[in-house]
């Protein structure tokens, strides 16, 4: 049986976290005794007393299981670590900090569920890429490749290389955000590949619009922007982004899930709108996620001043960041935000979860 399983990705941002979460979830409600590690991190969060993964704490708080540092998280690549380890390799010890986090997991669990970084050569520069942990570890891999077909298989192939070298087992493959209209088609012609190949499809995951949903907080680093009303509401995520001047042109096709952009001294007018469009559709509940105010400067305290709407804002608990960037600059770094699943989305956690108990076949596992 296999007893332990190295998630690995062609890429960054392809889903290797949806599908890890998904793989782990689905192993335990077979019964499994499941653990988890991510053996070597780039993004951290710092706890004060706990430096972690972000991916680490994520499976801790939605798995529900106790983090420790030395088990789940035994290595992040911080800042200067890599010249520090090119100017003298002796000081560290990262390969036996993993195997040991491994032995003390494999030791508690039936499965252990690795999760791989970034594309498999992450990591070479301090002998760790994905492929060397993935063969310390005599981990099954199993790949996650954005779905196609001709591209699908030809970077499938280049990234496979890393670990013939290592003389690592694939233990299959999942295609990922396949578009829903040719998952028929790509399971097929990237699969009888996979056949001559000798490695098992275990999945084709359809593309999920929902997954791609940034909530607030996010809009709010990707404008450096100022939070001046209900906070705590930044968890909301946004589907959809509309402009004072559309609300007022009465050109909204719905309200469901919106990020308003006004300018500062245009905003009470948009909303007294908005209230009107509502009542004209019968639109009892507007779910607007959020409102982005722009000015230049410090428009701030002017608008504080001016703001009359402060109760619509309230009763609807509509969380409103300020930012200097004009309503072009504000919707192209919001276009350019890289959505992750994280401890502020647990919905996204759930549907990831069921993405793979859909479409994945982790039977061939066994």
């Amino acid at each position: 049986m296999t007893n332990r399983i190295y998630i690995a990705a062609t890429s960054q941002h392809v889903g290797k976290t949806t599908c890890t979460l998904g793989i782990f979830s689905a192993l335990r409600e077979k019964g499994q005794n499941v653990g988890y590690c991510k053996p070597l991190g780039q993004e951290f969060v710092d706890l004060g007393d706990l430096k972690v993964d972000k991916d680490a704490l994520l499976f801790a708080r939605m798995m529900n299981f106790e983090l420790s540092a030395n088990l789940h998280s035994p290595v992040i690549v911080g800042s200067g670590l890599t010249t520090a380890y090119l100017d003298d390799p002796t000081q560290f010890h990262f390969k036996e900090d993993i195997l040991k986090a491994a032995k003390t997991l494999q030791a508690k669990h039936d499965v252990v569920v690795y999760e791989g970084t970034g594309h498999p050569g992450v990591g070479s520069v301090i002998n760790l890429s994905n492929a060397q942990v993935a063969k310390a570890l005599d981990a099954g891999v199993i790949m996650v490749v954005e779905g196609g077909i001709g591209s699908t298989i030809d970077d499938l192939n280049v990234k496979l290389a890393l670990f013939r070298e290592q003389e690592v087992t694939i233990r299959g493959v999942i295609l990922n955000k396949v578009l829903p209209d040719k998952l028929e088609k790509v399971r097929h012609y990237v699969g009888k590949k996979l056949d001559q190949m000798g490695i098992p499809l275990l999945g084709v995951l359809p593309f999920d619009k929902s997954l791609t949903y940034p909530i607030m907080e996010s809009i709010r680093r990707a404008v450096n922007g100022v939070t001046l009303f209900n906070e705590d509401s930044l968890d909301n995520w946004v589907e959809n982004i509309v402009s004072g001047s559309v609300v007022e042109r009465h050109e909204v096709e719905s309200f469901q899930r919106l990020l308003l952009i006004v300018g500062f001294r245009r905003i009470n007018n948009v909303i007294d709108k908005m209230e009107e469009l509502a009542q004209q559709h019968k639109i009892e509940n507007l779910q607007l996620s959020g409102i982005l105010v722009i000015g230049e400067r410090d428009y701030i305290p002017d608008f504080l001043a001016n703001f009359t709407r402060k109760d619509y804002v309230e009763k609807y608990k509509i969380p409103v960041i300020a930012t200097t960037l004009d309503s072009y600059g504000a919707a192209l770094k919001i276009s350019r935000i890289e959505v992750k699943i994280n401890t502020r989305t647990p919905w996204k956690v759930e549907r990831a979860i069921q993405i793979i108990k859909d479409h994945v076949n982790l039977d061939q596992l066994f």
